[in-house]
């Protein structure tokens, strides 16, 4: 199997390198990651300008390479510039939860989007932000069950949380709001971003928000439509 593994979190994380180490294991690894953090840069990708991409070196049997860009065009630059294909796409191991409606922030996720639309499956990792033991503890078990299981026969993109704890799996929709966002004045008209977790549990199971903060790795299906697809078989026929 041929692994595409990115980030969000830059090239040099260690996140990337406990998933890139891991997935030795699983077949062919190529890195291609941010030269630095994109973090919160979504599904965004960069036209306007020259890239530097290079090798570099990360760890023996891995080719790697650092581009200053987004985690998406990381693997836009893959399969279109390098002209390769690969089989599964991992994106992470992110430092930090990716949950809820903030899913649509990260660029962590935002790495299988662009993969997904390419027509690769992904998988996007994320741990506790404070300590990667969770992650350590918990991708074999969810990357096997995803497999064991077939899951990516049923749905082209999973987003995974691996918490710092128990570790039972559950499969998990998107939760509410999970950070609470805030900006602080600095003065001289310059303004910081600020914000904190929110920790209300909303009594459902089902919730990812919910599910990681009961000790639970959440493995969410995603797609990457956005057609209203009730409202479209409502109104299809209005102009008809």
């Amino acid at each position: 199997m041929r692994i595409l593994i990115t980030n969000d979190d830059g090239i040099f994380a260690e996140g990337i390198a406990l998933l890139a180490e891991w997935a030795k294991t699983k077949g062919e690894v190529t890195v291609i990651a941010p030269k630095v953090e994109q973090s919160g840069k979504s599904h965004a990708i960069d036209f306007t300008r020259p890239i530097e991409i290079k090798m570099v070196e990360l760890m023996e049997g891995v080719r790697a390479y650092s581009m200053d860009s987004t985690p998406a065009d990381c693997i836009r630059f893959a399969v279109l510039g390098m002209k390769e294909r690969y089989d599964l796409i991992l994106s992470g191991i992110n430092r930090g939860f990716n949950l809820g409606k903030d899913i649509v922030y990260s660029g962590t996720a935002g790495a299988i989007f662009e993969g997904g639309r390419l027509g690769i499956p992904g998988i996007a990792f994320s741990t506790d932000p404070t300590t990667l033991d969770g992650a350590k503890m918990h991708l074999e078990k969810a990357y096997s069950f995803i497999m064991d299981n077939h899951l990516l026969d049923e749905s082209l993109l999973y987003n995974v949380n691996l918490p710092n704890a128990h570790g039972k799996i559950r499969i998990t929709k998107q939760g509410g709001i999970y950070f609470k966002d805030e900006y602080k004045y600095l003065g001289d008209d310059m303004w910081e971003q600020t914000g904190y977790i929110i920790g209300d549990n909303e009594g459902d199971p089902e919730l990812d928000t919910d599910s990681v903060r009961e000790g639970y790795v959440s493995i969410t299906p995603l797609v990457s439509g956005r057609t209203n697809t009730v409202a479209f078989e409502k109104i299809k026929n209005i102009c008809k």
